[in-house]
């Protein structure tokens, strides 16, 4: 549950910043009312995420077995892609988010209703469609048929809205570049165990051998069904008996992805290294500021 959360928290407040940026942007600026296509443009952004994750679990109910575990690894590895990528992405480009927001929502407000809907909507959507799928990929691999994994999703969402209401009220000051840093390197950990569920899957569609040479079996040390066996199955997708596909793909990702996203060289931009959102260790509230 823990990781489920966890992806709820960082997807959700990347939204809710991006969302409490552009209100108090427009508030600031005497420009009411241009709220409502914001809403709007959120609204259905997060309609069609919601339609986007249902789709994924409803229709992949009507295939195979077999079909089933194909689908499932093969979104398996687009969402671990997705999610690298934007782990890298907002660590880069924290500093920047604001003004380039601002520099879109002036453009926005230029051309008119339908533009400043579909701004909002591009703002939110890509981080709603990113969540829905690694939160369904996460799922699938850790789900032992409780619904306890929804339930950390929607705890990190409902936890993100509320620090990004906090932000905007000017109640909470959040220290962004340790925050997603840290984050960013937890959730590096969560999707390596995702894709290496997600090869398991594609050794259980015959879409890859080896689904009988195990790497090792300490189901009798660590029993799945044991408190400890759930807590590191929910947290980094850990199976007692993993394959020597999933071991090799485990390592050959986390190893390195972990490592360039630590070292400051993966950060480099130009002569020097990007520079962290305020460096003193806080970040203002986008209504102060905006």
């Amino acid at each position: 549950m823990f990781s489920n959360y966890l992806i709820g928290l960082r997807e959700g407040l990347e939204a809710s910043l991006v969302v409490c940026i552009l209100i108090a942007y427009l508030v600031k600026t005497g420009r009411k009312d241009a709220l409502r296509p914001i809403w709007i443009g959120i609204g259905i952004a997060i309609a069609i995420a919601m339609g986007f994750g249902c789709a994924l679990e409803f229709g992949s109910q009507e295939l195979t077995f077999q079909a089933q575990e194909a689908l499932g690894g093969s979104l398996s590895i687009v969402a671990v892609g997705l999610v690298t990528w934007m782990v890298f992405w907002m660590r880069r480009t924290a500093r920047h988010l604001k003004s380039e927001l601002h520099g879109k929502l002036d453009a926005a407000l230029a051309l008119g209703t339908g533009a400043l809907v579909a701004t909002a909507f591009l703002a939110v959507g890509r981080e709603g469609l990113e969540t829905a799928l690694f939160v369904w990929a996460s799922v699938h691999a850790a789900s032992d048929g409780t619904p306890r994994p929804l339930v950390g999703v929607a705890l990190g969402l409902a936890t993100a809205v509320l620090l990004g209401w906090l932000f905007y009220r000017g109640a909470l000051r959040i220290n962004l570049a340790k925050f997603f840093t840290w984050t960013g390197g937890m959730l590096v950990v969560v999707a390596a165990g995702v894709l290496a569920y997600g090869f398991h899957d594609l050794q259980e569609a015959d879409w890859i051998p080896g689904i009988t040479h195990l790497a090792f079996d300490i189901s009798g040390t660590v029993p799945p069904d044991s408190w400890y066996g759930t807590l590191l199955k929910g947290v980094f997708n850990f199976q007692p008996d993993p394959t020597v596909v999933q071991v090799s793909v485990w390592a050959l990702y986390l190893v390195p992805v972990l490592a360039l996203f630590l070292s400051p060289v993966g950060f480099a931009s130009g002569k020097g290294k990007v520079k962290e959102p305020d460096e003193q260790g806080t970040q203002p509230s986008p209504a102060s500021q905006a």
